[in-house]
C-alpha cells in the first residue's frame, strides 16, 4: 500500500495556529492565534492574530483578511501587509459574535483596504480558487 507523499504547499492549520507574524521589515509584531474559514467554500478568510502585551498581559487580537498575509520562508512565518495604524485603528474585536455582523466586517475590511470576499466575483474567486488547486 503507497503512503500519501504531503504537498509542500498545503500545511494543515495546526501548524499555522502559533506561527510568528513580522512586519514589511522583518520585525516580529505578533502571532496567528487562529484561522476563521468560510464554511461554504472552505476558504481561509482571516486570521485572528495577538500582538502587544507583556507576558500575556495587555495582548489583543486582532483578525486581519487572510490576503493580507504572505508566507516568508526566509523568517519561517507570514509577513503581514499592514501598518501599526491599521492594527490601533481597527474596529474592536470582541471574539465570535463579530462574525454575525457584515457592518462589522465591512469596517475590518476597509481599515485595511480589502474587498469583503462575498464581494469578490464569482468567476474571479473560482478561477483563483482553481488555479491555487493547478486545475
Amino acid at each position: 500500500m503507497g503512503m500519501a507523499q504531503p504537498n509542500a504547499n498545503l500545511i494543515s492549520s495546526d501548524k499555522v495556529e502559533g506561527t510568528d507574524v513580522y512586519d514589511g521589515s522583518g520585525s516580529k509584531i505578533g502571532e496567528i492565534d487562529h484561522l476563521m474559514i468560510d464554511r461554504v467554500s472552505g476558504m481561509v478568510r482571516y486570521a485572528v492574530m495577538t500582538f502587544g502585551g507583556f507576558l500575556g498581559i495587555g495582548e489583543g487580537e486582532h483578525p486581519l483578511p487572510w490576503k493580507a498575509f504572505r508566507y516568508d520562508t526566509n523568517l519561517g512565518g507570514y509577513v503581514a501587509n499592514v501598518t501599526e495604524e491599521q492594527l490601533q485603528n481597527a474596529p474592536e474585536y470582541a471574539g465570535e459574535e463579530n462574525w454575525a455582523d457584515r457592518d462589522w466586517e465591512t469596517r475590518l475590511n476597509k481599515n485595511y483596504g480589502s474587498a469583503p470576499y462575498w464581494e469578490e466575483t464569482s468567476t474571479s474567486a473560482s478561477t483563483r480558487d482553481e488555479s491555487a488547486r493547478g486545475w
